[in-house]
């Protein structure tokens, strides 16, 4: 089973497309912040979620309880795809039903190779994937760039240096963050094997470069 959830007007063939509104015409009408969601326990092969977060979980109870439900009804290894919009970027700021930041460190707090690892280094990170008993990896980490940026740093007008500085200073210079999640069952599984050759997911530019691969470590 593939779930298009909160698809608004963008539907998929194959896909069941999900929304709570049913002006949208959707496959199912299922309100996200209800409990349980309506799909059996390890039911689900992918998931995307496209401009869906930004918009649920106001209250932290809440928003942690989807990210169990989503962690019940997939399988092993199911594939969650995720866009949200930057927080400082003005397509956040302007909708007033966007009511919760999502951030690239936001989902290794659901990794349980991760927050073993900051357990053994004594670090003060919330390990949420311990607590809430669930497991996701993060296979990939992305952003695209408002313009005129994408463009400038597409034709190498804008210096590698010149670009970190503009994300760290700046609003509207990236438009989106753009995820890939991977499942694990049963959580933990992963652990061992993590810890010894983990490779890092690196935040870069929608349409990376092999410059690209520098600013991988200043602003992941």
């Amino acid at each position: 089973m593939r779930l298009n959830l909160g698809c608004g007007g963008k539907k998929y063939p194959d896909w069941i497309n999900v929304d709570k509104f049913p002006t949208c015409s959707p496959d199912q009408v299922v309100d996200l912040e209800q409990f349980p969601w309506p799909w059996p326990d390890n039911s689900v092969d992918e998931v995307r979620m496209f401009h869906v977060l930004e918009h649920l979980g106001a209250q932290t109870e809440i928003y942690l309880r989807i990210i169990q439900e989503l962690y019940r009804v997939c399988r092993d290894n199911a594939v969650i795809h995720i866009i949200v919009p930057h927080p400082r970027h003005d397509d956040f700021l302007n909708d007033p039903t966007h009511v919760r930041v999502v951030t690239p460190g936001s989902f290794s707090l659901f990794s349980q190779a991760k927050n073993r690892e900051w357990l053994a280094k004594g670090m003060s990170n919330t390990p949420l994937a311990l607590y809430l008993e669930l497991d996701f990896a993060v296979e990939t980490e992305s952003y695209l760039l408002e313009e005129p940026w994408g463009k400038l740093f597409e034709q190498k007008k804008l210096p590698l240096a010149d670009l970190g500085q503009a994300i760290r200073l700046y609003g509207n210079v990236i438009k989106q963050f753009e995820f890939t999640l991977r499942a694990i069952k049963p959580a933990g599984r992963a652990v061992a094997a993590a810890a010894s050759q983990a490779v890092e997911a690196s935040l870069v530019p929608s349409e990376a470069t092999a410059e690209a691969s520098a600013l991988r470590s200043e602003n992941a």
